[in-house]
């Protein structure tokens, strides 16, 4: 018979393991969500540094409002209410490269340069590899750089900063990330906000998770978002007069010459 190793959940008739552990006995009430997720993702504990990095990501990415994710949640829910697995996917799938996406992108870009390069040891050195990265992008966006609302500053941006720093999580990503908000305005002529979604996926990152898992953390952040969209939706529904307002307001009209 094959044996199908794994080190996640298992079960026989009197007991489940995750992890290594009884899932019962020293798991159930003695680990947060957070941090199971994060020993589910690399199968080792964190510290509680980490923990606490972790999910202040996690909630900085939960809930942003009316955004096309929640809309569409909302409105599969208002079309099939019967499903709300239905609800909260449609709202997942729409996490991509406008919404959500930023995260894994930022990682991706970032680690590309920390590791090719020399990593600097001071401000100045790292001041001196985002100028030279931010150059070479060109006219090409810089993955977590700027932000529709927050044209200030995004205010999730510097606690997570804060956070890391006061949890000695301070690793290349972070520090070129925080680099390249420093310098770009002698490149573009104009100074964009380093967005959280960005700044998420630098924290990420310098925690070592997994860059082709990082949307998945970002998704996992916004499952709980939905389901407040659609508890909300149930107290004070407005999906319908979303549907309503588009449907007066439809104007038929002929179709376009090519």
């Amino acid at each position: 018979m094959t044996v199908y190793d794994t080190a996640l959940g298992a079960s026989t008739p009197d007991t489940i393991t995750l992890l290594g552990k009884d899932l019962a006995r020293d798991v159930m009430g003695s680990v947060g969500f957070g941090e199971l997720a994060f020993w589910l993702a690399t199968q080792r504990r964190p510290s509680p540094g980490e923990t606490r990095l972790f999910e202040a990501v996690l909630a900085a990415l939960a809930d942003h409002g009316f955004t096309p994710t929640a809309i569409v949640s909302r409105l599969t829910y208002l079309s099939a209410p019967d499903s709300v697995q239905g609800a909260l996917a449609a709202g997942l799938l729409g996490g991509g490269s406008r919404f959500l996406g930023v995260t894994e992108d930022a990682s991706r870009f970032l680690n590309a340069v920390v590791t090719t390069a020399d990593l600097p040891t001071d401000e100045a050195g790292w001041d001196e590899l985002a100028l030279k990265t931010v150059q070479e992008q060109g006219k090409a966006r810089i993955p977590g750089l700027g932000h529709h609302v927050h044209k200030a500053g995004d205010p999730r941006t510097p606690r997570l900063f804060q956070i890391a720093e006061e949890e000695g999580l301070t690793g290349p990503h972070l520090s070129l990330f925080a680099a390249i908000g420093r310098v770009h305005p002698r490149v573009l002529g104009k100074t964009l906000p380093l967005n959280g979604a960005g700044t998420c996926g630098a924290a990420l990152a310098d925690l070592g998770l997994p860059l082709e898992l990082l949307r998945g953390f970002a998704l996992l952040a916004r499952t709980a978002g939905l389901i407040g969209q659609l508890a909300e939706e149930l107290r004070h529904p407005v999906a319908n007069d979303i549907f309503l307002s588009v449907d007066s307001n439809t104007r038929s009209v002929a179709p376009a010459e090519e």
